[in-house]
């Protein structure tokens, strides 16, 4: 079963800030940018009140962590989850800042969200929270200042709620240029063709590349995906689409296993009804949540939360490749027994980063007042991908090192670069 938080395990700040001073001691970075990116700018923490169907008034809080805008705006998501807080919310922006840099993307990192289960509340409450939300952050967010995107239980839906709110408690000024406030908007609001898939395709395509890398065909390679939503779902689409074999899936209701082959569209459908969840799916097997990172396959894609993967589980994995569908499913310690048993670990940064840099299309069509096509935004994106990707492998090669590693090399050098040439004010 997808885990929860632990307070006796490392929390994914721990894990990001370890990750920061090994890169950061491995190139010998400048000790004053290292104080400056090893906090965030602000973090901001809201409470407010949503009137319930029933009239009740509830108060809510959510988050707004923005780390570093040294590249440009402070770009990153939004989830709805009740392990939202300020700890996990500073470990995601900075992971974004990362991200963002590595892609070569003019933005900086941000992460937040609200505390709460979705689950719990009809859409018109989620409306209510989410317009709330977005009147509470007010200037705190802005088309060139802090730009969110969809991320865990929140959607293109979301997104239009936050726009349209943003807009409409905007002077008529400001309101014709503020559609790009959010990305991964519907595509009738100004959203961006290819979005929704553009996350999990970036996870497919990197791990296609690997595989070219190795002089190897995706066909009949067996993989495992933790979590079945949106990155899941896209992720599984394109990796069978080459001949690969969808085997067993895991969310926070069910564990399902068909060694013949999961379907991939017929789970998709029977999630619709049921709020996402696998369970009851008649394709395929229920089996115990724990025997899932132990199953026998070649890829494994954590595309759920954080720190699933710890050095209590992190033997039990066969995969030979771990693909980084979520941010930080692994955790430092786990990280260790992976790669000291030969598996290669496709970063986060690196893997899901095409949800990103299609927000940064959807971006740029919106303040150019264009329309992109889905086939201009796969080729583009592929693109861009693909260059990140051989620019990562060029480091690996070369320095003879792991891919995460390779990858905080290429993104603290930018911005080291950044400040270097800039000063640092006054």
């Amino acid at each position: 079963m997808i885990a929860t938080k632990d307070s006796t395990k490392k929390s994914m700040y721990e894990n990001v800030m370890q990750q920061f001073n090994k890169t950061a001691d491995a190139i010998d970075l400048n000790p004053n940018i290292r104080k400056i990116l090893s906090i965030t700018n602000n973090e901001i923490i809201l409470h407010f009140p949503v009137k319930m169907d029933n009239g009740e008034v509830k108060i809510f809080t959510g988050y707004r962590v923005q780390h570093n805008n040294a590249l440009g705006p402070y770009k990153g998501g939004l989830r709805y989850h009740p392990t939202v807080d300020v700890e996990d919310a500073k470990a995601l922006a900075m992971w974004m800042t990362w991200k963002t840099s590595l892609a070569g993307l003019p933005y900086g990192g941000a992460k937040g969200g609200i505390q709460i289960d979705p689950r719990d509340y009809s859409i018109g409450e989620l409306e209510r929270l989410t317009r709330r939300f977005t009147y509470a952050l007010g200037d705190n967010i802005g088309p060139d200042y802090d730009i969110p995107a969809p991320d865990v239980n929140t959607n293109e839906q979301t997104m239009a709620w936050i726009a349209d709110t943003y807009m409409l408690t905007k002077a008529p000024s400001e309101r014709s240029n503020s559609l790009n406030v959010v990305t991964g908007k519907p595509i009738g609001s100004g959203g961006l063709q290819g979005r929704d898939r553009a996350t999990g395709f970036g996870v497919f395509l990197t791990i296609k590349l690997l595989h070219e890398s190795r002089k190897e065909s995706l066909k009949g390679k067996k993989f495992i995906i933790q979590g079945y939503g949106n990155v899941g779902y896209w992720t599984s689409h394109f990796l069978i689409k080459e001949g690969a074999i969808l085997i067993a899936v895991q969310d926070a209701h069910a564990t399902v296993y068909n060694e013949d082959g999961i379907a991939v569209e017929d789970l998709f459908e029977h999630c619709k009804p049921r709020k996402g969840s696998i369970s009851g799916f008649e394709g395929a097997v229920e089996i115990d949540p724990e025997s899932f990172f132990g199953l026998e396959c070649d890829i494994l894609v954590p595309a759920a939360l954080g720190n699933q993967i710890t050095e209590e589980n992190a033997f039990m994995v066969k995969a030979k490749i771990i693909a980084e569908g979520a941010n930080g499913p692994i955790d430092v310690d786990g990280e260790k027994i992976l790669l000291e048993n030969g598996i290669t670990i496709i970063p986060d940064i690196l893997c899901n980063s095409g949800g990103v840099i299609g927000s940064y299309f959807e971006w740029l069509q919106n303040r150019n007042g264009e329309l992109w096509e889905l086939e201009e935004v796969m080729y583009k994106l592929e693109k861009k991908l693909s260059e990140v990707f051989k620019k990562v492998e060029g480091v690996v090669i070369e320095g003879k090192i792991d891919w995460r590693t390779a990858a905080y090399i290429l993104a603290i050098t930018r911005i080291e670069m950044a400040y270097v040439q800039r000063g640092v004010f006054p």
